[in-house]
């Protein structure tokens, strides 16, 4: 299967399976989009006609373009056959029951009261509560129990907001130094934050312990006070920025995320992110959000055309920063078209259910994040372990060539599958698929790709 676009003056070609990228002249993007359903002499008549005002394409240079694409087929590299599809449903079985990854909900509450909160404002649909340092300590042995021969691990203290039960994320931290070397592991932590509660300490904290932090601005002021409030109903904004500024600034400016979400009420989500860059902040992310469909936040069909769009200019306007010298990144442009993602992790996605969980204050432990606080999706606890092991073997299903929807999709081994929550939010079942973050995640793909050839054209 390939993905041929168009986009910022670039003729692209993508071989889906093997990942193979082409950036052609648009003779050659023609011949391509025939060359499996028309003959030679087919192809080379319609190409004569359509450039026929064009001295510089001739049937001798149609020939030699026709013999360059059967070589790349022959190497691989064009219309490449999926191979994929018998092996996908046994690669997580292959790696057993081992677990690399802890979301720790050290906190279900928060001091913000935003209305869109996936998480009923930090109580997850059910009670407030704080996680004491006796239930973060079982987590964390059983992360060390259940990782087998893995090194590094990965803990991420969430909420709510987890500066609300802060002295516990320290003890938790110091435990799990106090242990690693000799259980054989290296913990790497992250703090995801929204910043209320930032301070001196919070800084030199992080700074010494965290991998990253992930700091949550919605972006323009008028936009994030929109729907980022306090219970009393002031927009929080003007107390979170100079912390985060101050706290990036500490830290180098590097290994940190700023991470916002985009509604209905700015699908024109590019002045959010310039609107950080222009702050100080070059590491970001914006995330469409994810909600019911009559949510007033909820993004409409028109809205994501909008979206789109923007994406382009985000990628284009990166280009010129880059250019100039002055680069920021974007979460969702991150790809490595040389020595990306190994072919396990593209079939398989996150690991859901499976080798990422989260961990309530209580101890219970769900797929992710998105799942805590629905019942149906309990897996176990830490201390007997994951019992409900139907529900973890019916997420170990969940891959690439698991959902009819991802079959022809040419994008399925860049979202491998896509987001189990996502789906399950969308349609009912973790199989299912969400269509419209699906149309955003092609075009980001698009987006993303045609910036490589970019730059790959520059250098």
């Amino acid at each position: 299967m390939v993905h041929q676009f168009q986009l910022n003056g670039c003729n692209i070609v993508v071989d889906t399976i093997s990942g193979a990228i082409h950036a052609v002249d648009e003779v050659a993007y023609d011949i391509i989009s025939r060359y499996q359903t028309d003959s030679r002499e087919a192809i080379t008549s319609w190409i004569l006609s359509k450039y026929a005002d064009r001295e510089d394409v001739t049937e001798e240079d149609i020939q030699l373009c026709l013999d360059d694409v059967e070589e790349l087929v022959r190497q691989g590299k064009l219309f490449t056959k999926d191979t994929y599809a018998d092996i996908a449903g046994t690669l997580k079985a292959r790696s057993g029951d081992v677990v690399k990854a802890l979301c720790l909900h050290v906190a279900h509450t928060c001091n913000l009261n935003c209305s869109y909160c996936f998480a009923s404002q930090g109580r997850f649909h059910g009670e407030r509560a704080l996680m004491s340092f006796e239930v973060g300590k079982q987590a964390l042995d059983f992360l060390m129990d259940h990782s087998g021969s893995r090194h590094n691990l990965e803990v991420d203290f969430f909420g709510g907001e987890p500066l609300m039960n802060f002295d516990v994320v320290k003890q938790l931290v110091a435990y799990a130094r106090s242990v690693e070397k000799e259980r054989g592991k290296n913990f790497r932590f992250t703090l995801t934050t929204n910043g209320m509660l930032i301070d001196d300490d919070v800084i030199d904290f992080a700074n010494r312990e965290m991998s990253n932090v992930v700091l949550s601005l919605d972006g323009r002021k008028e936009v994030h006070d929109r729907l980022r409030v306090d219970y009393a109903g002031n927009g929080s904004y003007d107390k979170i920025v100079p912390k985060f500024q101050k706290l990036v600034q500490a830290r180098g400016n590097a290994h940190y995320y700023m991470r916002g979400t985009f509604t209905h009420a700015n699908p024109d989500f590019t002045k959010d992110v310039f609107h950080m860059a222009d702050l100080g902040f070059t590491e970001l992310s914006m995330e469409p959000v994810v909600c019911a469909p009559d949510d007033p936040a909820a993004l409409t069909s028109e809205d994501i055309e909008i979206v789109k769009q923007e994406y382009e200019i985000l990628a284009k306007d990166m280009l010129r920063r880059k250019k100039e010298g002055h680069p920021i990144t974007f979460y969702h442009y991150m790809i490595d078209l040389e020595g990306g993602p190994c072919i396990y992790k593209r079939l398989s996605g996150c690991g859901s259910g499976t080798e990422y969980m989260a961990v309530t204050p209580w101890g219970d432990l769900y797929p992710c994040h998105q799942f805590v606080g629905d019942e149906a999706y309990k897996l176990g606890n830490v201390w007997d372990g994951v019992t409900n092991t139907n529900l973890r073997e019916e997420f170990r299903a969940c891959n690439a060539y698991a959902r009819p929807e991802c079959k022809d999709c040419w994008a399925k081994l860049y979202c491998s599958g896509g987001c189990a929550a996502n789906a399950y939010h969308a349609s009912g079942s973790i199989r299912g698929i969400y269509e419209p973050g699906c149309e955003l995640f092609r075009k980001r793909m698009e987006c993303a790709i045609m910036m490589k050839v970019k730059e790959a054209f520059e250098e």
